[in-house]
This record gives structure tokens, C-alpha cells and sequence, in this order.
């Protein structure tokens, strides 16, 4: 089986005093995503910034480095998220309506989302990120009104049991798509024997990918590919190559896993068999 390769180009907690290859205005995502393309990434997931690096949820932020993307890419699956601290709920989602990506990311459950450091014995950050089942509900039942696929992303074990009354209500239909994100304090720690066990309590007819936090990322990589499962990388969750020399741009870090992937005896699905494989419709450019 080939590998899908995602490609998280922002996130919305580093700025460019941490990591200097971080993308802001709409022509920076854009030839990010150019670079992470020629790296072997099937898929980019955003979170809009302003022009200036600060996050954004407007929905014309969103629009712009969308088109900015398929200017450069116009076959690329773009993926946008839906998770905030500090907003609506149609807020969230509002992105998604208007922008109509190909999947769009939503998180399985309430937790406790925080970084710390030992070195300052205390958090970088803690924030409680909101997510109960009326708000998931209502994300997913939205995005199947305007054809886009959800992304569940599933910070701990019941999270991916969160799925299981979703499918039985009818909510979530097969194929399903779920992320493994390890590494968050207040999620799963990052091993490989925790990505098996959320593995193993998968539905049928899912598949799935691992993000890994920091540069525990690539161990985890390595550990989904010999299960069969897909990766992600990007400035999102690691600025780091695998030796630890920060990246200059996400297309390095593509290509870095793209190579990972190859010397496990997977080669790297194009945007075209990702499509495939993820049952995506090719939208228009």
C-alpha cells in the first residue's frame, strides 16, 4: 500500500521568531504547498493566519490561501481545520460552508490542551480546548451537506471510541478517516505502543494517519508505516529533520518523510491515488 503524505504548513501556536520558514500571507502558503507537492505531499492542512502571522478564522483569510494553493497546485487535496480555542462553533465551521475544502479536520473530544517545559518547570501554554458531542455533530453534519470529508483527529483513546455511537446514529458514514495526534500534554503520550492500541480499536473501513509532536514525530512516522498507515509533517507539530537541524521549509520536512516512507518499502501515493484511495472527488480549481 502507498502512502498518503499530509503536510500541516502553519498551525496556529508558533510564530516566525521560533521558526523562520513559517508560512503568513496567502503567496507563502501558496509556495509552501509548491514545495511540500514536489516532496511527495498528497495533502495540505491549513489554519489561516493574517498577513501579519496572526491565526485567523475569517473565512476570506481561508479563501485567499486557498486560491493562493490551487494557483500552484491545482490538483492538491486541501484539508482545513476546524479547531479553536475561543470561538463559535459556526465560527469553526464558517471556513469550511463557504471554502468547501476536500476534507476538513474536526477533534473527537474535550481535553486538556497544553505544552511544558521541563527546563521552566512550568506550561508554555494550557488552554481546556472544547469539544462536545453537540458541537462534533453539528461539524459533521454540516460538513456532509457541502460534500466535504471529515478528518477526525483523536488526541487520546476514547476519542476514537467517541466515533462508534456517531456511526451507529448514522452521523458518520464509511470510509472513515481518522489522525492519531501523540505528544499534546493532555493527550496521548507519544510511543509506539499507544499508536497501536488506538490503531486496533479502529472501525471497519478506516484509515489512518499519525501526527507526531515534536521530533518524537519521526519515530511515530516510522512506526505507522509499518503498520500501514499514512504520516504527517509540517511546522504545525516539528520544525526539525530527523538529526535535529530545523527545516527551512516544509518541503524539506516532506521530503525527508517521503524518504522515510521509501525505505520501509512504501513508495508515496501521488494527489491522484490519494484522491483515490481517500475516495475524493476532484473538485474544480
Amino acid at each position: 500500500m502507498k502512502t498518503i503524505l499530509s503536510c500541516a504548513l502553519s498551525g496556529v501556536a508558533a510564530n516566525r521568531a521560533q521558526c523562520p520558514g513559517i508560512p503568513y500571507t496567502p503567496e507563502e502558503y501558496g509556495e509552501e504547498s509548491r514545495r511540500a507537492a514536489d516532496a511527495g505531499a498528497s495533502i495540505v492542512h491549513i489554519h489561516a493566519r493574517k498577513p501579519d502571522g496572526v491565526p485567523s478564522q475569517d473565512v476570506e483569510d481561508y479563501l485567499a490561501i486557498r486560491d493562493a494553493i490551487k494557483k500552484r497546485v491545482p490538483e492538491m487535496i486541501i484539508n482545513f481545520s476546524t479547531g479553536a480555542i475561543g470561538f463559535t462553533p459556526e465560527q469553526r465551521i464558517a471556513s469550511v460552508v463557504h471554502g468547501k475544502p476536500d476534507v476538513a479536520a474536526l477533534n473527537m473530544g474535550t481535553m486538556n490542551y497544553a505544552k511544558y517545559s521541563e527546563k521552566r518547570k512550568d506550561f508554555v501554554f494550557k488552554f481546556v480546548f472544547e469539544n462536545p458531542f453537540d458541537d462534533i455533530i453539528y461539524y459533521l453534519k454540516t460538513m456532509r451537506e457541502v460534500g466535504v470529508r471529515p478528518e477526525m483527529e483523536c488526541f487520546d483513546m476514547g476519542h476514537v471510541g467517541s466515533a462508534l455511537p456517531l456511526i451507529d446514529m448514522g452521523i458518520l458514514t464509511p470510509p472513515y478517516e481518522f489522525s492519531f495526534i501523540l505528544g499534546v500534554d493532555g493527550g496521548m503520550p507519544a510511543s509506539t505502543r499507544n499508536v497501536l492500541a488506538m490503531a486496533d480499536n479502529l472501525p471497519k473501513d478506516s484509515s489512518w494517519q499519525v501526527i507526531g509532536i515534536g521530533r518524537e514525530q519521526w519515530g511515530l512516522a516510522a512506526a505507522a508505516l509499518t503498520m500501514g498507515g499514512h504520516i504527517r509533517v509540517g511546522f504545525e507539530d516539528n520544525f526539525y529533520l530527523p538529526e535535529g537541524t530545523m527545516a527551512k521549509s516544509n518541503g524539506d520536512l516532506c521530503e525527508r518523510a517521503a524518504r522515510l516512507s521509501r525505505d520501509t518499502g512504501r513508495e508515496v501515493a501521488s494527489i491522484k491515488e490519494a484522491r483515490e484511495m481517500l475516495h475524493l472527488p476532484l473538485r474544480a480549481a
